[in-house]
């Protein structure tokens, strides 16, 4: 069931719970500052419906890796404060602070979500939902995560997934499964090879 949870978030109009609210924020806040590490396969679902998939690495602080499946000449990785989209079949390289990101908000441990999320209801008792965004700055972006109730996971919610909204309007939503936290992750994990002084990764 929980599986269906980010279908309904991603079309769910946002609507604040009015009980619980409070606390399953500060659970969410707990879940992001406990995670040290976390590893899972992922599901990406852009907005014109194409599906890839590979494997998602986080290390805290700062480190993120999106491997995508065997055959896709894409890969992103945050390392150093940026975000840096590598694009193989065209040897081209994007960066971006991951601050003006919606995932630099699974990045930051000492990052406050309560002064800029709400939780949103997803009609499942089972599944928190918390929408992301800054007002003050709406070329960010927004990011509407999805958790879990398990209480073997940091704070009691294993993160699910995430819908990301760019200021265009563009929807990326990503599914996780297979999570797995707090295992031994090395820093050369998100080394890459620039496509620009080499022909392979």
């Amino acid at each position: 069931m929980i599986r269906y949870a980010l279908a309904i978030a991603a079309i769910v109009a946002p609507s604040a719970l009015p009980a619980q609210a409070t606390g399953d924020l500060a659970a969410v806040q707990r879940h992001l500052q406990s995670i040290t590490t976390m590893t899972a396969d992922f599901t990406q679902t852009d907005r014109n419906g194409k599906v890839l998939t590979g494997t998602f690495t986080l290390k805290k602080p700062g480190k993120l890796r999106f491997q995508y499946e065997k055959g896709v000449p894409i890969l992103i990785v945050a390392e150093g404060g940026a975000l840096t989209f590598i694009d193989y079949s065209v040897r081209q390289v994007q960066r971006w602070p991951i601050k003006n990101s919606p995932l630099g908000i699974l990045l930051d441990p000492g990052r406050d979500i309560t002064r800029y999320a709400r939780v949103v209801q997803t009609g499942n008792d089972r599944v928190v939902s918390v929408e992301a965004n800054d007002p003050k700055h709406p070329e960010i972006g927004r990011i509407t995560m999805i958790f879990a109730r398990d209480a073997a996971a940091p704070a009691g919610l294993a993160l699910q997934g995430w819908v990301q909204l760019d200021s265009q309007n563009n929807r990326t939503t990503i599914r996780l499964a297979n999570q797995r936290f707090g295992g031994a992750v090395s820093d050369g994990t998100f080394k890459w090879v620039d496509p620009r002084r080499a022909n392979t990764r």
